[in-house]
């Protein structure tokens, strides 16, 4: 029986309306491409972002959802008992698939011709597609990450045969041609350990070896092209004693690999993508440069990996800052717009602050890949502090973000009919993949004594500070404390160092991240302003007694975002 509706019963004004194009909604997102890229990348990839944009608005929605819910099975034995260990995807995982392949975010970094074209900002280019596809689908980046990092080995290490043969199912348009990549590191013995790991290679001729052992957990393990970690001689313990090693799905006769598979991982996220425990018995490797260098060889796409979980993180974060942005401008509570109460306004000045804080350290620390890779040796040694550290803050900053945004939408930011609960399960494997935050604290450390990573951070601080003398004082100040806090580290035991390196490094991140954000205010982002302004009034809120919300206006600003 259905009665009038009265106009009052409902969540949402009758005004309310979604974006429907991610890219040209975005006005933080839309100042870094402008200020990050040259004319003509950004005069190349526009269109493809004005498409994926839309489609990340739209379609892809009910796609990731649906992916999400109907996650990959393993199908053992064909129908007549032949054993065939199939990966089955729905349907909508492969139309995720063609979405991410049209975007270029891949071509645009390996088909020769734009590679050459587009050398100095290849990265730049390709993030710019991976942000806007990760706003709607974050567990099919994850193979995309592989993908890009198995292309990265192939063209540092790969030979030539290898290259000619493989990167063109990277690069290539079609979904149906995809050549997807993957990395087999961790195992039951060492986890975060990778010095621990198991695996053999036992070699048969030439670079070819048998690989025998287990991998605990293969993400994307239907990929086409594997690097996988292994043992050629067991006498050299740790890290020293790994080789890398090319693994293909098939064989030159055209036959499987053989590489079985014990069982999916069934994940709390990220279920539209395989994760597995694989036994490799008998299967076919091929060594890739030097014996006993692996780990330095993976090192290269590791580190890419935590990029993109940076990415994926951030991403994650501006989409459900987008949904509560839209939810709260048209919810009425308590007599008025959601948006108008103060407590509101203060929670998200606080997370807008946050998101925008990691939005512009990410995309410094993509700027000093890409002037890396074309031999920028200052940029090079920052990228080697600057990746953990993005990677831990983004990661862990990112499911805060998430977390809070769904408690201002309420009850119904949990309810699995909308994206912030999909959301919050694939963002909880951020802080965990590519190294948890206690690695990453270990890796900052090692950065900061063997590299020139802190000396160039403490650089470009002063620097910014020369420029910024309003600001340049505290910011001196505090260098000051953390320059004499980094000798007293040198000097203490093993337990004290890492006891201390957390606090260490979060001040670190907070006076590089506002060095970065003073580096990009121009009168044009109002949300840089106010998020500098976020922060300092933080860091002296314990001295105040009274805090006046900002104005709805303000709000809007910060954001940086256009319904």
């Amino acid at each position: 029986m259905s009665s009038p509706e009265n106009p009052r019963n409902r969540v949402l004004s009758s005004q309310y309306g979604p974006s429907s194009n991610f890219f040209t909604s975005d006005r933080m997102f839309a100042h870094v491409l402008k200020h990050q890229l040259s004319s003509a990348g950004y005069s190349y990839m526009r269109p493809l972002w004005q498409t994926l944009g839309e489609e990340a608005a739209g379609r892809m929605n009910a796609l990731s959802l649906t992916a999400d819910k109907h996650a990959p099975e393993l199908v053992e034995r064909s129908p007549l008992g032949d054993t065939i260990q199939e990966i089955r995807f729905h349907p909508a995982y492969w139309d995720l698939m063609q979405v991410a392949v049209s975007s270029q975010m891949l071509r645009v970094k390996w088909e020769p011709g734009l590679k050459a074209r587009f050398k100095s900002e290849q990265h730049a280019l390709g993030f710019g597609s991976g942000f806007l596809f990760a706003l709607s689908e974050s567990g099919q980046y994850c193979p995309l990450c592989m993908t890009d990092g198995v292309a990265r080995l192939l063209d540092m290490f790969g030979e030539e045969e290898d290259k000619k043969r493989l990167l063109p199912g990277i690069f290539t348009e079609q979904a149906s041609s995809f050549l997807t990549g993957a990395m087999f590191l961790t195992e039951k013995s060492g986890g975060s350990d990778v010095g621990a790991n198991l695996v053999k290679a036992e070699k048969i001729s030439g670079s070819t070896y048998r690989l025998s052992g287990e991998k605990w957990f293969c993400s994307n393990v239907n990929a086409d092209i594997i690097f996988v970690l292994a043992r050629t001689d067991e006498s050299i313990p740790g890290t020293r004693g790994l080789s890398i090693f090319l693994v293909e799905k098939l064989l030159t006769d055209g036959t499987r690999n053989p590489l079985g598979i014990i069982r999916l991982k069934d994940k709390l996220g990220v279920r539209s993508m395989a994760s597995a425990e694989c036994m490799l018995d008998g299967t076919i490797g091929k060594l890739v440069g030097k014996e006993f260098e692996g780990f330095k060889m993976m090192a290269e796409m590791m580190n890419l990996s935590r990029l993109y979980n940076s990415v994926a993180a951030v991403s994650a974060a501006r989409r459900a800052l987008i949904e509560a942005y839209q939810f709260l401008c048209h919810r009425n509570s308590f007599g008025k717009t959601a948006i108008t109460h103060a407590l509101i306004r203060t929670k998200l000045e606080e997370l807008t602050a946050l998101y925008t804080g990691i939005f512009y350290l990410l995309w410094r620390a993509i700027a000093a890949l890409d002037r890396a890779d074309n031999g920028d040796v200052r940029d090079a040694a920052l990228l080697r502090l600057l990746t953990p550290m993005i990677k831990k803050t983004a990661s862990e900053t990112g499911g805060y973000l998430v977390r809070e945004c769904m408690e201002l939408m309420g009850g119904i930011g949990y309810i699995e009919d909308f994206v912030l609960p999909k959301i919050m399960r694939d963002i909880l494997v951020l802080p965990i993949w590519e190294g948890a935050g206690n690695i990453m604290l270990l890796d900052m450390w090692r950065a900061t004594v063997k590299s020139d990573g802190f000396a160039v951070m403490c650089a470009e601080i002063k620097e910014t500070a020369s420029l910024h003398p309003e600001e340049g004082k505290a910011f001196l100040t505090e260098l000051s404390i953390l320059q004499s806090q980094k000798e007293q580290l040198e000097n203490a035991s093993q337990d004290i160092l890492e006891a201390s390196s957390g606090p260490f490094f979060e001040r670190l991140f907070q006076l590089y991240r506002d060095t970065v954000l003073l580096q990009a205010s121009p009168d044009d982002a109002p949300w840089i302003t106010l998020s500098l302004a976020y922060f300092s009034k933080k860091s002296n809120s314990s001295r105040q007694a009274l805090s006046e919300p900002l104005s709805v206006e303000k709000i809007k600003a910060m954001m940086g975002w256009v319904f």
